[in-house]
This record gives C-alpha cells, structure tokens and sequence, in this order.
C-alpha cells in the first residue's frame, strides 16, 4: 500500500472501478452528486490517480498502488477479435493444398485479363436496353430512351459520351428531321 492517503469517497471510486468497470470511473457514491463529481475527479487527476482516455477516466498505475491492488498485466499483449479471427484463419489455411504453381498462376492471370477487355453488359439492363434501342433501323429518341429507361435526360445523354462511346466504343450518329426529335442510332 502507498503512502497517498485517499477519502472514503475516493477509495471507494477507485475500488469499484477497479472491482466492477475494468479501471473505468463510472460510478460514484450516492451522496456524490453535480458539482461534487468533478471535484473528486479534479482531485484524483491531480495526484495522478486517474487518467483521462478519450472522454472517459481510468485508474492510473498510482490508483492501483494507492489501493495496494497488484496493476493489471500490461506485458501480454491483448488480442482483438478481428487478430483471434485472423489466427484462426490462419491455422485452418495450414492444411489447405499449396497454392498452383507459376505457370497455373500465369494461365489464370491471362484468363482473367483477357475477360477484363471485353465490356461486360447484362442482357436485361437499362444500358442493354438502350443498345438495343438505338440498334433499331428507325433509332431512338431522347424522349423515347428516357421513357424506356426512367433516366431523365441528360442522364442518356451522359451515357451516350461516358458508356457508349468511350467505354463499349460505339459510334453513335444522329440526324434532326426538319421540325422533329433529334434521332440517335449505331452507326
């Protein structure tokens, strides 16, 4: 036991955080209240019994040797669940196969490269949708492209420079019937 001498009111603040809330301050004696709280935590950061980590307080080393209570062991390293997950994970892996060898792991590579140049479109969505209206001999409108596809506007005519032609690399063309609807098509 230290020679810091310590109120009823501290020893017991000190004791319960130690005994119940792992080192954390989170309860006080019932004739502790408003004001009085703060002061007692004034009066333990003061002497370095208490710490302030983050927005809450925990016991410091001397709050220990104040009580005569042996400090927690601060030499193991304490895991978290995402490292004993981990660890896990590891050990299940130690029985797995050994990874393919460079030639396999080369073929893989090429494979998935290659699949990377083509443009991936779904059958059935609004892009392939729109593809396929402006495939049509008679093409499509803005009107019509945003009717089919509840896109507003500007939204197909984005798509027409951003998806169509840069990425899938169509050409698009257009002509304007005198008094009518710009008309988009695949060239």
């Amino acid at each position: 036991m230290s020679s810091i001498p310590l109120t009823p009111a501290q020893h017991a603040i000190l004791a319960h955080a130690i005994g119940h809330a792992e080192g954390r301050i989170e309860w006080f004696p019932p004739n502790i209240n408003g004001g009085a709280r703060q002061k007692v935590l004034d009066g333990l950061a003061k002497r370095n019994l208490i710490r302030q980590v983050g927005k809450r307080w925990r016991v410091a080393a001397a709050g220990y040797d104040a009580l005569g209570i042996p400090r927690p062991d601060t030499s193991k390293k304490r895991i978290g669940q995402f490292e004993a997950k981990l660890d896990q994970i590891i050990v299940n892996a130690e029985g797995v196969p050994s990874a393919p060898n460079d030639a396999e792991l080369e073929a893989a590579v090429t494979a998935a490269e290659a699949m990377w140049a083509k443009p991936r479109t779904r059958v059935n969505s609004k892009q392939a949708e729109v593809v396929r209206m402006l495939q049509r001999p008679e093409g499509a409108t803005v009107r019509q492209i945003c009717e089919a596809t509840g896109w507003q506007a500007h939204t197909v005519r984005g798509a027409f420079a951003g998806a169509f032609k840069k990425k899938l690399g169509l050409t698009l063309v257009s002509d304007k019937q005198r008094g009518g609807e710009r008309v988009y098509r695949v060239a």
